[in-house]
């Protein structure tokens, strides 16, 4: 489909109603805030890598009270970086958060980089998230693309109900293309630019009911004029049941949540008791700990087991998912369990 003369004729006013939108409607979020620091902008941005702002909100609070600084979060043990993550999910996160506040202490005085070489550096920044700190933390106006942006980008300009099933060269074409000049004012429009449209995706061109009335572009969207046509695909949904996310979420919770090592065998067999800890693991092994009684009151671990214990995941699937979070570093076993990483 050929993109609309939008750019080529100039984007006028364009830049100002959506950034003027923006001003007026944006969410107060409180890594937006004047005083919140880099390091603040740093850690929402690896926790909002595809889980939901309402998710987000209380873990960000959290992490920032216990650890307002990098050197903070990296003089910590790894594993309480993902006990802390909670059920963010895509737990690597937790890791490469953890390993980039090491790597800003050893590497950069315990102070978040703002060359973007740097930041690209660091563990788990990749061009997104090294782009949006960038801009977001430091002012500077480098081209941030997300999920949400790219829709717009689609909408307004080409005219489709979505963008491409992945990231395009055209794509990163079309976004540079309606970047602001950045020398125009030091870069401020290009910033605002880059906030107001990835909240516009967000609270009013979504993906699946877009507000197109409360939409400060409407009258010049492509896809609008064109009678919003269907999707030019149909987007694959990613399944949770049954799949080795949830069994591999399921040992998470359960390794989170306790304060000791859990047996593999435990792990391996979980079929709706709670083990305990403290027994011999011929006890263990002859039932004798019956869910809520061994957990001393602990809500939290007597419904990880539960969860555990509801899965219908086949022991072949059980042990792959197991090994995998060792494999992967999410997970430790030594002589006493399995426990978070030390």
């Amino acid at each position: 489909m050929e993109e609309p003369d939008l750019v080529d004729r100039g984007l006028g006013g364009l830049h100002r109603r959506v950034t003027d939108w923006f001003a007026a409607n944006a969410r107060d979020l409180p890594w937006r805030r004047p005083e919140c620091t880099p390091w603040g902008v740093m850690v929402s941005e690896f926790m909002l890598q595809q889980t939901p702002v309402a998710r987000v909100l209380p873990v960000w609070e959290e992490w920032m009270e216990r650890w307002p600084e990098p050197a903070d979060l990296a003089a910590e043990p790894a594993g309480e970086a993902l006990r802390a993550w909670g059920r963010l999910g895509y737990p690597r996160r937790a890791l490469r958060l953890h390993g980039a506040a090491q790597r800003i202490v050893e590497e950069h005085g315990g102070r978040v980089p703002s060359a973007h070489a740097d930041l690209l550096a660091l563990p788990g920044v990749g061009a997104y998230t090294a782009a949006a700190i960038s801009c977001f933390a430091f002012g500077a106006p480098e081209t941030v693309v997300d999920t949400n942006i790219r829709r717009v980008h689609a909408r307004l300009v080409s005219g489709r109900a979505l963008p491409e099933p992945s990231y395009t060269a055209a794509e990163a074409r079309l976004a540079e293309a309606l970047m602001p000049a950045r020398e125009q004012d030091g870069g401020r429009l290009a910033n605002a630019w880059n906030a107001a449209v990835m909240e516009l995706g967000a609270l009013v061109c979504t993906a699946r009911s877009p507000r197109c009335p409360q939409c400060p572009v409407a009258d010049v969207c492509a896809w609008v004029g064109a009678g919003q046509p269907e999707p030019h695909y149909v987007p694959k949904g990613q399944p949770w049941a049954g799949t080795d996310r949830q069994v591999r979420g399921a040992f998470m919770a359960v390794l989170r949540a306790s304060e000791v090592p859990v047996r593999r065998a435990e792990l391996l067999g979980a079929s709706g008791r709670v083990p305990n800890p403290a027994a011999p693991a011929e006890d263990t092994a002859s039932g004798d700990t019956a869910l809520g009684n061994t957990v001393s009151g602990d809500p939290a671990l007597a419904a990880a087991w539960k969860r555990l214990a509801g899965l219908s995941a086949p022991a072949d699937q059980r042990l792959r998912c197991l090994d995998g979070l060792l494999a992967d570093g999410l997970a430790h076993e030594g002589p006493e369990g399995v426990a978070l990483p030390h």
